[in-house]
C-alpha cells in the first residue's frame, strides 16, 4: 500500500472553520488500515472553549470511533504544526506519525517552541512529516488574519 496524503482533507477543514470565523486549523486522523476515521477544524470560538482545536476534537472523535483512548497506528494530519497542549495529547493518544502542514514559530509545540516530543516527561513521539501541504496551510492563514486586519 503505498502513501496517501489526507492533507486536503484538513485543509477543506480549515476553510469550514475560517468560514465560520475560527483561525482555520484542519486535522484529519486516519486509522492503521488507512481510513479516515475523524475531521475537525477549530471550534474555540463557536464552543467558547479554549481547548477546542482541531487536533483536540479530532483526536476525540477518532477515540469515540474506535472505542478507545489510544490511537495507536493512527495518523493525524494538521494543517498548523500543533501547539503544546496538542502535541502532549498526540502523545498522550499514542498517534503513531503526525503530518502537518505550516510551521507556527509563535505557538508551535513541536519543531518551534516547546518541542513537547524532546522532553523527558513526553511518553510517546510520533514519526513527524512537516511542510505537508505548507504553502497552502500558511496561505490560509495570512488571509484569515490580513481580513482581520483589515476589517
Amino acid at each position: 500500500m503505498g502513501f496517501t496524503s489526507h492533507m486536503e482533507a484538513a485543509l477543506d477543514q480549515a476553510r469550514a472553520a475560517a468560514a465560520r470565523g475560527e483561525v482555520p486549523v484542519g486535522a484529519v486522523v486516519v486509522s492503521a488500515e488507512g481510513q479516515v476515521i475523524a475531521q475537525a477544524g477549530n471550534r474555540v470560538i463557536e464552543d467558547r472553549d479554549p481547548s477546542a482545536h482541531a487536533e483536540v476534537l479530532a483526536i476525540r472523535q477518532a477515540c469515540a470511533a474506535l472505542g478507545s483512548e489510544r490511537l495507536t497506528g493512527c495518523a493525524l494530519y494538521v494543517t498548523l504544526e500543533p501547539c503544546a497542549m496538542c502535541a502532549s495529547l498526540i502523545s498522550q493518544a499514542r498517534i503513531a506519525r503526525l503530518y502537518y502542514g505550516a510551521s507556527d514559530p509563535k505557538s508551535g509545540g513541536v519543531g518551534q517552541g516547546a518541542r513537547v516530543f524532546e522532553q523527558s516527561q513526553s511518553h510517546h513521539k510520533p514519526d513527524i512529516y512537516d511542510g505537508i501541504c505548507e504553502e497552502e496551510s500558511a496561505a490560509l492563514l495570512r488571509m484569515f488574519f490580513r481580513d482581520r486586519r483589515e476589517n
